[in-house]
């Protein structure tokens, strides 16, 4: 792997390697030093061009974390404000000897776009309403660790459909690994068509919710919202929320997950959120691991095939 664009882009066998990989590193974290070394000598340059505080932070520990240099781009202090182009920044960028360029944009396609202009290696951070790779796969990590696999578990993914680019990596990637996936929304927030998505749909929560392994729920993005989608956040709350009635039809070992940031009192009551099943701080934790390996696999001297490969990484 040398970027990482789209989940769409990894089999399964893919996910698992990076997922092996991260389980490795996971362990790094518990040590009193928790660093290898690595990615000495690599440069990583976090190009976030939207906000973010969990990805970029996680980003930036895991390159650290990997003994690479890290450099954080501020488009707000760029030359983009002087009318600098997309492209010509990227080039500047990469002529300066970078390794990898990490990227979150507001439109979807950018980091696509940015691997044509760069020899880096690219990994998309969020792009628009299209992928979060990294997202889908600390996701999947988080789900692997509690239940040992996803093969054969239902999970639901409720709320803002349209609009996430985390339902739609997560979708795919719970699919590859084998989950049963079924999207809950209001039909004003499903997209127009849902060909190609290997998900069943259901606007209904409550015919639902007392048959899921996990319960994942997604942020409404007023952001990126017209007018007349959704009534009021009370009513969102009545049919979509998740709570504390629909909490306790939940199984004793069900997982409650949540991307974050979280609008407590509409996609998740309060005592909810404080759940001992939900595990929204695990999933933030379990970036830290998960992008390492990202970072390692696109940037390491190769894909890892073997135990011993995944050993030697982590004895570093």
């Amino acid at each position: 792997m040398r970027e990482l664009i789209s989940i769409d882009d990894l089999s399964a066998q893919d996910l698992a390697d990076v997922l092996d990989l991260a389980t490795q590193f996971a362990e790094v974290q518990k040590r009193d030093m928790p660093k290898v070394p690595a990615l000495r000598g690599r440069t990583v340059v976090l190009a976030f061009f939207e906000d973010s505080t969990r990805t970029r932070t996680s980003f930036d520990i895991a390159a650290r974390r990997l003994s690479a240099d890290v450099v954080n781009f501020s488009a707000g202090a760029s030359s983009l404000k002087k009318g600098e182009s997309l492209r010509d920044t990227i080039e500047t960028i990469t002529a300066m000897g970078v390794d990898a360029i990490v990227v979150r944009h507001a439109s979807s396609g950018v980091p696509t776009a940015i691997s044509g202009w760069t020899d880096a290696a690219v990994v998309n951070a969020g792009d628009g309403w299209h992928q979060h790779p990294t997202q889908a796969l600390l996701d999947s990590f988080t789900i692997r660790d509690h239940f040992g696999s996803l093969e054969g578990k239902r999970i639901a993914l409720v709320g803002d459909i349209l609009h996430s680019r985390v339902a739609r990596s997560n979708a795919a990637a719970f699919s590859k690994l084998g989950a049963e996936v079924v999207v809950v929304a209001p039909k004003t927030l499903l997209p127009s068509t849902l060909d190609g998505w290997p998900v069943t749909v259901e606007t209904n929560l409550d015919a639902v919710i007392g048959d899921l392994d996990v319960a994942y729920f997604l942020r409404i993005q007023k952001e990126r919202m017209g007018s007349g989608l959704l009534p009021s956040d009370r009513e969102y709350r009545t049919r979509y929320g998740l709570t504390v009635e629909r909490a306790a039809r939940l199984a004793d070992d069900a997982l409650i997950m949540h991307p974050g940031p979280m609008n407590r009192g509409v996609e998740i009551d309060p005592e909810v959120a404080d759940d001992p099943r939900a595990v929204v701080l695990g999933q933030v934790a379990n970036g830290v691991p998960v992008r390492m390996a990202v970072l390692y696999s696109v940037l390491g001297p190769g894909r890892f095939d073997h135990e011993d490969e995944l050993e030697a990484v982590a004895a570093s």
